[in-house]
């Protein structure tokens, strides 16, 4: 396998991920907007508010907010401040890029990834129940570790782009619609 045909297959299968996890994170988005509805709802019509309306808005918004980070990093939608950057000359740029994919990986494999699996698997043995749902509180932290994979996926994917000259600077709109092709 060459070089680049594997680098064709992680963008294959980065783009496969990426639509089902944007797919997932419609679907969790409508259900925290209905639960958030629910419980407004329940609270001033019924008189009081369903007990796991709260639980399942919280379990939600954690998941939403990580996988879509996830989501806004790889299509190079998150904030980022360039301006520095941008004026150094072709070569330092390039240095800075890659340091900052290095940085990015490392953070996402070492906190998200092993440290998410650490705290979500001690979560699932030892670790309080969300009441409500019946949940154990690993499955809100197992939130990190699959978030971590896709910004390490992105990750990998940015820096062999930056180490063979090849990134774009973000638009993410640009992105998106590449990865739909």
């Amino acid at each position: 396998m060459t070089g680049i045909s594997g680098f064709a297959r992680l963008l294959s299968l980065r783009a496969m991920l990426t639509r089902a996890l944007e797919r997932i994170l419609m679907v969790a988005v409508a259900a925290l907007t209905l639960d958030v509805l629910w419980g407004v709802v329940s609270r001033y019509f019924l008189g009081e508010q369903s007990r796991w309306t709260e639980e399942l808005a919280r379990f939600l918004l954690v998941w939403v907010s990580l996988l879509g980070a996830a989501v806004a990093y790889g299509i190079k939608g998150h904030l980022g401040l360039d301006v520095l950057v941008q004026s150094m000359d072709p070569g330092a740029r390039r240095v800075v890029r890659v340091a900052a994919h290095l940085l990015v990986l490392f953070f996402s494999i070492s906190v998200f990834v092993v440290g998410g699996i650490r705290l979500t698997l001690d979560q699932l043995h030892t670790g309080p129940e969300l009441p409500a749902l019946g949940l154990s509180k690993g499955f809100e932290y197992l939130a990190a570790p699959i978030s971590g994979f896709f910004f390490a996926l992105y990750g990998v994917e940015f820096l062999i782009e930056s180490l063979w000259g090849r990134e774009e600077p973000g638009d993410p709109v640009a992105h998106l619609e590449k990865d739909r092709t």
